[in-house]
């Protein structure tokens, strides 16, 4: 990478690195070799979203809840009115819009209700208003620009405007979001700082404003933009930075010591910006081919994904990572912050279709059914801030006098993620890689129109059908995948059964596909007891992907006693619907367990009742009190 010095020229729109931050990030970039000259190659993902879908089922009731009563509810006057007082010096207020935007714009791709884009034209023009002269979008006084949340609220900006330029082609948006970048790139040079050095958490918040930037160069292919990427990535390597790809084969909850500060520029563990950064490094790998940077995102979310994500499929607590798998059974604070949840789907959704590994859709299906579902609450009107594992699960406190919170706005962002992501399509064919009701219309490796039609009640049970509607018969390779959670499946194609199914793979069938055909799958709904930790030990009951949990409102003794579970023959534990109804549950299960009787003879086994995970708790009040591990009986007896 060559960096030239050259004194900013706003009204051009030229930028060029310092004299004295092209000194650092040459150091850098000889002694690790990290970033070496790049040809502008474009790395295409693997898999393409769908381009419409009709859902049905209970997901697409979730979908809908949120849809109608916090997407279309928002006031988004409210949103806007910050930008316009621009007397902020430290709060984040200006993230709401962006968060909001990007979350209703990914609503109506799904949906595309022309109420909601009435409210997003407005959004738009309204935010538009506040832009200043020099380019300038954001709330902070101008005293203290880039400090605090000042370049984190841009970077949100940036990603809504980006997002309405793609569904509009409106030019405006579109140069609005290139002065914002170029109003960013001049204050920096022309102050002398350091972007890593700004704001909080060793720069992570005002870097990860890498994503919107190299989304800028794709659309534009102004070089500027890249240039200012690629500054950014040498920066994070510096000894001021959070050296996010020299520390990616470090555990991400002990990169740096323990701060004294603990959301103060020292913290080098917050969970939510550090993936947020590493979302835009996968966006520089597709405008670069350069594969360190990619290698850097699979070893960190490697990483996560053993160390850090707990059943539900989220973690981190007090907003940053701390090694919390291992934890996981004991009461801990500020656990399972929503904005991670739906951060750690995000960036789990950038690699899925970057490389169509199934790892990824596995570990967005184990998050999605539990840790975000339960963070929603019923109705679709808020989220939790932090979602226990046992106790009650609440609202969050209103942040920065805007009505909502961080997680209120984050929440959908991740929830409407699946939609288009459900089937894709790819070179050779199509992938299914999330089941849910409904028709998906996508394009063959010929461009033929094509409907995928689920008809299914997953995850209520595994029994899934899929048809097939095409006009002209075509061969290619329809990939489904088998969670790994799955050890007894089966798959069927017009009625033949189809073998090699291997859990946690795609199944990938070739052959020439034509309207009616049908392809079934039947997956292994079995009660799975999951042990964790010896003293004390603690067992998890999982159906599907749905982590169980036991709930006083369905009628139990206390939900925190020891209680073990009777298992079968074949290890898993015998679930049965009970066919009872409870306001706000989903699912309820009866199954057999042997509780500490007290007496010599012991105790005969008792019937408990267990719920979904995402409908344990799920009444944001005190009224309602769970438990997802439950504790066991130390025997002495049974002990080496």
């Amino acid at each position: 990478m060559h960096a030239i010095s050259q004194v900013i020229n706003p009204n051009k729109f030229s930028y060029m690195f310092s004299k004295r931050l092209f000194s650092i990030c040459l150091i850098i970039i000889t002694a690790t070799e990290f970033l070496s000259a790049q040809n502008n190659t474009t790395v295409p993902d693997r898999l393409q979203a769908a381009q419409s879908v009709q859902m049905a089922g209970y997901t697409a009731e979730k979908l809908e809840a949120s849809y109608q009563n916090r997407i279309l509810a928002q006031n988004v006057n409210r949103l806007i009115e910050p930008f316009s007082k621009r007397t902020e010096t430290s709060c984040w207020q200006s993230e709401f819009w962006g968060k909001w935007f990007t979350s209703a714009v990914l609503a109506y791709r799904y949906r595309p209700d022309p109420k909601l884009k009435t409210a997003l034209d407005k959004a738009v023009a309204g935010l538009l208003q506040t832009q200043t002269p020099d380019g300038y979008i954001g709330n902070y006084a101008d005293a203290n620009h880039l400090q605090s949340w000042d370049i984190w609220g841009r970077k949100y900006c940036m990603l809504g405007l980006l997002a309405y330029y793609d569904i509009t082609n409106d030019k405006k948006s579109l140069e609005a979001a290139k002065k914002v970048a170029d109003h960013l790139i001049g204050e920096l040079v022309v102050k002398e700082v350091k972007i890593v050095k700004m704001g909080n958490h060793r720069g992570m918040a005002a870097s990860s404003v890498l994503e919107p930037i190299t989304l800028l160069y794709n659309r534009t292919k102004e070089k500027r933009y890249l240039d200012f990427a690629k500054e950014i990535v040498a920066e994070w390597e510096t000894v001021d930075g959070p050296q996010l790809i020299t520390k990616s084969g470090v555990d991400v909850s002990s990169r740096f010591p323990k701060p004294q500060s603990w959301f103060g520029w020292e913290q080098g563990q917050k969970a939510y910006e550090m993936m947020s950064c590493y979302e835009g490094l996968l966006e520089l790998y597709r405008i670069t081919g350069n594969t360190l940077y990619k290698e850097a995102v699979e070893r960190t979310w490697n990483n996560i994904n053993e160390k850090e994500i707990n059943i539900a499929g989220s973690g981190a607590a007090i907003e940053c990572w701390f090694g919390g798998k291992a934890l996981q059974t004991m009461p801990i604070a500020h656990y399972q912050e929503t904005c991670v949840t739906a951060t750690w789907i995000k960036l789990s959704q950038q690699l899925l279709r970057l490389t169509g590994d199934a790892k990824y859709a596995d570990a967005i299906e184990q998050t999605y059914y539990n840790a975000l579902w339960g963070a929603m609450k019923t109705d679709g009107s808020d989220w939790a801030k932090y979602s226990p594992l046992a106790g009650i699960r609440l609202e969050g406190d209103e942040q920065c006098n805007m009505g909502l919170n961080c997680c209120v706005a984050s929440g959908p962002r991740g929830l409407f993620t699946l939609p288009l992501t459900a089937v894709m399509s790819g070179s050779d064919g199509l992938q299914i890689n999330f089941f849910a009701a409904g028709k998906y219309h996508l394009q063959t490796p010929q461009q033929q129109e094509i409907d995928i039609i689920q008809r299914t009640d997953y995850p209520a049970s595994g029994n899934i059908g899929v048809k097939i509607s095409i006009a002209k018969n075509e061969k290619f390779t329809m990939h489904i995948r088998i969670p790994a959670w799955s050890q007894r499946n089966t798959v069927l194609v017009n009625g033949e059964a189809v073998t090699s199914v291997v859990s946690g793979k795609y199944i990938a069938i070739n052959r020439e596909w034509k309207t009616g055909d049908q392809i079934d799958v039947l997956l292994d709904m079995r009660g799975r007891i999951v042990h964790l930790g010896e003293l004390p030990e603690h067992i998890s009951i999982q159906r599907g992907p749905l982590v169980l949990a036991r709930d006083i409102r369905l009628g139990d003794a206390s939900v925190d006693e020891a209680a073990m579970p009777i298992v079968n023959k074949e290890g898993f534990i015998d679930l049965e619907p009970t066919g009872k109804t409870t306001k706000g549950i989903y699912l309820q299960f009866n199954a057999k367990f042997l509780l500490e009787s007290h007496k010599e003879g012991g105790s005969k086994p008792v019937q408990l009742t267990l719920c979904d995970y995402a409908s344990a708790g799920n009444t944001h009040d005190e009224t309602s009190h769970f438990c997802v591990w439950i504790p066991q009986l130390y025997d002495v007896a049974k002990k080496k």
